[in-house]
């Protein structure tokens, strides 16, 4: 361990947006995919955009500076790649790392899916029994020295190593590789101290989790082996996301100097418990997570004095620091002019934040700190439903008299350039009204009319008048606020927009019956009416902080009741209400999961409950580990889910035997440009069919199309079809 080991930075963050302020790494990703571009310019806008965030840190005043929180698309892959995680297959592809990432034409990408209870999307990393682990380390020095020839001393941030194994695809079992997986760490630090870094941070956010006693007794070695080595850096071991709980008094008896609370959403009780409950913190740094990394409200200053207050009664040394990486937040309030300025005075983008970090560094501790109320306790929910599936089945089969294995997708079709030009002129106010809704015409038309060639059974309208599934809804809801650049990274290059909603949500008049009803105007195949549900809208939402979740949950279930009751006042026979969030909201610990679930599957029926039987409703689910919800699923009583299983390798397929109602496990990743041969396809579905009765299948693609090329789409769609009437031949013969 560090001879003398240097005092901890009194202001730090966790970690910084990096998609650049006007998504500058979006664009220059896009161009090196395409072949506009080239490795070098894409490294270069790299080091431009962390040049520039150290800079503006150091600008406004924040001591503790990170570094390798930076990715060309997601940390949880580059420390894949730092530990010679990589698997054979991707090795000789041109780009290995993005091959990983995306897929190539031949190889299929690694799985990704959501990171804790974020709308963040990993890498899934493959740890196998074959998996030779070497430290590549080329990253982090490469980050550390061009902070340096800048002037800037760093943090390096790296994922811990129980974390890593814990998130990979064998999960808790990978934790048979850890001693070796620490060896590439104990290198990592030497290699560190060597360069004269003073501090390294090992983020461990699954511990905020249940863990069992030998994951915990992984910890415990893990940091006990990494804390005894001769020469290393102080380790500032960060959860973030929740309480430590039972893993904190394990991290407390290892010989790590600092460990980061997240004091947002967890932490004081554990500080706060009779004096034979608390962990010994009197000789480690507690850095203290008061400024929320996961939503855009100033911070409570009473609050975050309260718990600072509370940290430094108990703690050696105390640092001040947001609760989480501000990854999950925009840049800059500046950036938003068009806010309402009453609004504004209650908000904190990244900046903001790392301001609000420094003022409470610098702040004089002494003084009476109030204690903060407790939460308001949230208003009781009346179940509601719609009538039994059986007649509602008979019902729509009388309607609709649909083939076997019926052929759909999940709602959006490709967002051509010229579309996205057109919505920008639009808000520009150089494009007319008129003018932008006849091009959404056309490109409904031209959504319509491909799915007819290529011979869909069931057909959305591709919305091409949203710019995003949940902001679109927000823009016609009162009770929001949409942003101009309030950009978010949700995986490699895809950003979205997350809407404030600040206020109480109500509808003030239909928001898609017109589009959906001309979409069924142009065609005899049934049209689905396309909703986000309210867990959805309100996950990839800011949502205000004086009331309970589950409240401002019902309000916006209340909204998407009367949008579903128009549609099928329109004579829509088919309305499909997304909840792709409904996995991404449940509680970290077990404790609170039964209760988060009872509400959560009660908004979405009271926001259906409205729909006759012979009306079909359809629900969407993506990307989140859904085998864990697959109870609730079902107790959504949609009577057809669509869910993510070509990126998982049908991984969802083992859990879906008593699942009651239409299914449809899809055949298509549509977040990779790869286009499936009807080989790849027919094998997902067949293994579907071995799952479930033939007549509760549906076939569709993983998720909506918005991100990908009518090219690529046209040839993937005609495979899913073609397999499926091959399919439905033989059951039918």
């Amino acid at each position: 361990m560090p001879a003398v080991q240097p005092a901890f930075p009194r202001s730090t963050v966790l970690g910084y947006p990096r998609i650049g302020p006007r998504r500058e790494l979006k664009r220059a990703l896009e161009a090196y995919w395409d072949g506009r571009s080239g490795r070098e310019e894409l490294d270069r806008v790299g080091a431009d955009l962390r040049e520039r965030t150290w800079r503006r840190l150091a600008e406004l005043g924040l001591e503790g500076l990170p570094s390798n929180t930076f990715s060309l698309y997601d940390h949880v892959l580059d420390t894949a790649v730092l530990l010679g995680a990589v698997p054979e297959r991707y090795r000789e592809a041109d780009d290995p790392y993005f091959a990983m990432a995306r897929g190539t034409r031949g190889l299929a990408p690694l799985r990704m899916t959501k990171w804790f209870d974020t709308n963040y999307h990993y890498i899934v990393p493959e740890v196998g029994p074959e998996t030779v682990f070497a430290l590549d380390a080329a990253k982090p020095l490469a980050e550390l020295r061009q902070a340096r020839a800048l002037g800037f001393e760093t943090r390096p941030v790296v994922l811990g190593p129980v974390t890593f194994l814990l998130l990979s695809e064998r999960g808790a079992a990978a934790l048979d590789r850890l001693d070796e997986v620490l060896g590439c760490y104990a290198e990592l630090l030497g290699v560190l101290a060597a360069e004269g870094v003073a501090w390294v941070q090992l983020d461990e956010p699954a511990l905020v989790a249940d863990r069992t006693p030998g994951e915990l007794a992984a910890v415990r070695r893990a940091y006990d082996r990494l804390g005894g080595l001769a020469a290393r850096p102080g380790l500032f071991v960060a959860a973030a996301y929740g309480d430590l709980g039972e893993a904190l008094p394990v991290l407390a008896a290892t010989p790590v100097e600092a460990i980061g609370l997240d004091l947002v959403r967890g932490g004081l009780d554990e500080l706060t418990a009779p004096a034979g409950d608390r962990p010994v913190l009197a000789g480690k740094t507690v850095v203290a997570g008061v400024v929320s990394g996961r939503d855009v409200w100033r911070t409570d200053r009473g609050r975050a004095a309260y718990a600072l207050r509370v940290a430094r009664e108990h703690a050696g040394d105390v640092a001040v620091s947001t609760s989480c990486s501000l990854l999950h937040v925009p840049y800059d309030l500046t950036a938003e002019p068009d806010l309402d300025p009453e609004l504004r005075a209650r908000l904190a983008f990244a900046e903001q934040k790392v301001a609000e970090v420094v003022e409470l560094a610098r702040a004089t501790p002494d003084g009476p700190v109030a204690v903060p109320a407790p939460p308001a306790a949230p208003a009781p929910v009346a179940a509601e439903g719609r009538g039994p599936y059986e007649a509602r089945a008979a019902a729509q089969a009388g309607r609709l008299r649909l083939p076997p294995l019926p052929t759909t997708t999940i709602g959006s079709f490709p967002q051509t350039g010229e579309l996205r030009a057109a919505r920008a002129a639009l808000a520009a106010g150089t494009l007319a009204e008129g003018a932008y809704e006849e091009l959404v015409r056309a490109e409904i038309e031209r959504a319509i009319r491909t799915q007819e060639r290529l011979g869909l059974d069931v057909l959305v309208h591709g919305e091409p008048e949203r710019n995003d599934m949940v902001q679109y809804f927000a823009e016609h809801l009162d009770g929001f606020a949409v942003t101009r650049n309030g950009w978010v990274q949700s995986y490699g290059s895809r950003c979205t927009r997350p809407p404030i909603l600040h206020g109480d949500v109500s509808r003030p008049e239909p928001i898609t019956v017109r589009w959906a009803r001309y979409a069924q105007s142009l065609t005899d195949r049934p049209v689905k009416g396309m909703l986000t549900g309210p867990v959805t809208i309100v996950a990839w939402s800011f949502v205000r902080d004086d009331l309970p979740l589950r409240d401002v949950v019902f309000q916006v279930a209340d909204a998407v009741r009367e949008e579903v009751r128009d549609l099928e006042a329109a004579g829509v026979p088919i309305i499909q209400v997304d909840e792709p969030a409904l996995r991404e909201l449940l509680p970290l610990r077990s404790a609170g999961r039964a209760r988060y679930l009872e509400w959560a599957v009660a908004a979405y029926r009271r926001a259906t409950s409205g729909a006759g039987d012979a009306t079909q409703i359809h629900t969407h689910l993506c990307y989140s580990d859904a085998d864990q919800i697959l109870e609730a699923i079902d107790g959504l009583d949609a009577d057809v889910t669509t869910i993510e299983s070509a990126r998982s390798g049908g991984r969802i397929l083992g859990a879906v035997g008593a699942f009651g109602r239409g299914l449809g496990p899809g055949v298509y990743d549509i977040h990779s440009p790869r286009v499936p041969g009807e080989d790849e396809v027919e094998e997902l579905l067949r293994g579907t069919l071995k799952a479930l009765p033939a007549g509760r299948v549906w076939v569709n693609p993983d998720c909506g199309l918005k991100t990908r090329t009518y090219e690529q789409v046209e040839a993937a769609l005609a495979a899913m079809v073609a397999v499926a009437r091959r399919l439905r031949a033989e059951l039918t013969a």
